[in-house]
């Protein structure tokens, strides 16, 4: 497989920069394989409780995308004087003993020791520099911390909405889900992005069931795959967990014939690896795996998600699931028909019949 395989041309005018409101008037591409084809409708999020019932399991991504972004003034004295510069930093993950890795741009007005202002309440101290990133360690923990950071930070947009436009207030409530309750993402299980608590009460008045599980997106999400060979591509590491209650939900719903729906290439993820023996199980840790054509799903019978960008890891996913032909099919129909594309655009219901499903041939990492 070779990264060109996965590429394909994009109008930009099809690039969503704010999501639809009410959020299940998002559209929604239903795939469902037939045979050696594929059956496409036409519908909207808000049509889920037709498609799913009694039986059905949606698995939810309750990660919290904390306001990463931040712009803040370092001082330093220097023989001439005080000298100041304007740094943007981007939080990536916390890191042991309360520090956190974060890019700064430009990095090299940095240097190790110095300190940078956010606001009046929220300073860091540069502990370290190393592979483009920094490490800071900050002068509030806990609570005091997240409401300074909430007060200073924005939220941090993918980066073809960033070129685009600069976030805004409305971002704070478009780019969370109405059921986050985990802090710690960088970026948003955007699948999720398109259910409100109405949709919600509907989907569990038809007897879907649903299950919560973790995982912090980082900002690796959006790196680019540089080999050509995509099975050389090594995945970046995410932190997530699969409760007890959650491996048992997922179980039982499996032993009783009944469908698992992630709601997102991030939930999908998650129970694939907390599943290695066939088996969900509870799992705590980083997740490295890297899920392209030729992979064996594991416990996944569909997936509700997004459209993802060309030669991206999340397009070989849902390849992996569908079948590149297919998947082809279904987004040239999309493009056709303008769907609006990634984090802020419409959705896809994969249905791959789990007949197919179980044939395919064991791949993946």
């Amino acid at each position: 497989m070779k990264l060109s395989d996965f590429d394909f041309e994009l109008p930009d005018q099809l690039i969503a920069t704010r999501p639809v409101r009410p959020r299940p008037a998002a559209r929604l591409l239903v795939v469902e394989a037939e045979g050696g084809g594929e059956r496409l409708r036409d519908l909207h999020v808000s049509d889920l409780p037709d498609l799913l019932g009694p039986g059905d399991r949606l698995v939810l991504n309750d990660t919290r995308v904390i306001p990463a972004r931040l712009s803040g003034t370092r001082r330093r004295m220097t023989a001439q004087g005080p000298s100041m510069a304007k740094i943007e930093v981007t939080l990536l993950e916390p890191q042991s003993g309360g520090r956190w890795a974060a890019l700064a741009k430009p990095l090299r007005k940095l240097k190790e020791g110095e300190t940078i202002r956010f606001s009046d309440r929220l300073q860091a101290r540069v502990e370290g520099i190393a592979e483009g990133q920094a490490e800071l360690s900050f002068n509030l923990a806990a609570t005091d911390f997240d409401a300074a950071l909430a007060e200073a930070g924005q939220m941090p947009l993918p980066p073809y909405i960033a070129a685009l436009r600069a976030p805004d207030a409305r971002d704070a409530e478009d780019y969370q889900t109405v059921f986050a309750r985990r802090s710690g993402a960088v970026a948003a299980p955007t699948a999720s992005l398109h259910f409100d608590e109405d949709l919600l009460a509907r989907l569990a008045a038809c007897g879907v069931a649903f299950t919560h599980v973790t995982l912090h997106v980082g900002a690796g999400t959006f790196l680019p795959v540089k080999v050509e060979d995509v099975t050389t591509h090594r995945m970046h590491a995410e932190w997530g967990e699969v409760s007890e209650a959650a491996a048992a939900e997922i179980n039982a719903t499996r032993a009783a014939g009944g469908r698992v729906i992630p709601v997102g290439t991030t939930a999908l993820r998650l129970i694939e690896t907390a599943a290695v023996s066939g088996r969900v199980r509870p799992w705590r840790g980083k997740t490295e795996i890297f899920i392209y054509p030729g992979y064996r799903f594991r416990v996944t019978d569909g997936l509700m998600t997004n459209f993802h960008l060309p030669k991206s890891t999340l397009l070989m996913l849902v390849s992996a699931l569908m079948g590149k032909e297919r998947i082809a099919r279904a987004y040239a129909h999309a493009i056709a028909h303008g769907y609006r594309f990634f984090s802020y655009g419409d959705a896809s219901l994969l249905l791959p019949g789990r007949g197919e499903r179980a044939a395919e041939a064991p791949g993946g990492a």
